[in-house]
């Protein structure tokens, strides 16, 4: 089945071309079929299944929604706004940033996680002198 493409007009290659596509995705649909069909037969000539063979990471999971994440943080202009700290930052949480005397640490619900010791002053060294040799 030799096609001249060079004397096919543009709508016609366009027409060929969905048809080439048409036609790819059946021969796809019918390959993996008969795939699927011969790894059925052979699990089920071993007694087996396809969980067995090919066992899911971690268990199985519940289908159920994700448990709720408390809020960590909290719009010092509207109380009613918060955050769990996960996902994109809120646009209040940005802009309240922007404000001068605005911190992270600041917007968390209750103070701050943990108060760290102020930090110690390292003094430098001063050069100990080797002794005069003579």
């Amino acid at each position: 089945m030799a096609i001249n493409l060079d004397s096919l007009s543009p709508a016609e290659l366009q027409a060929l071309i969905k048809s080439a596509e048409a036609q790819m995705q059946s021969a796809r649909k019918s390959h993996v079929q008969e795939v699927r069909t011969k790894i059925e037969a052979l699990l089920k000539s071993a007694g087996l299944t396809i969980d067995e063979v090919y066992p899911r990471r971690g268990g199985q999971r519940s289908k159920g929604p994700k448990a709720a994440v408390a809020p960590k943080y909290r719009n010092p202009e509207n109380p009613a706004q918060t955050w769990s700290g996960r996902g994109k930052r809120p646009l209040w949480f940005s802009e309240a940033l922007k404000k001068r005397g605005v911190t992270v640490d600041s917007m968390l619900i209750g103070g701050s996680l943990k108060t760290s010791a102020p930090a110690k002053k390292v003094l430098p060294k001063t050069a100990k002198k080797a002794p005069a040799k003579k």
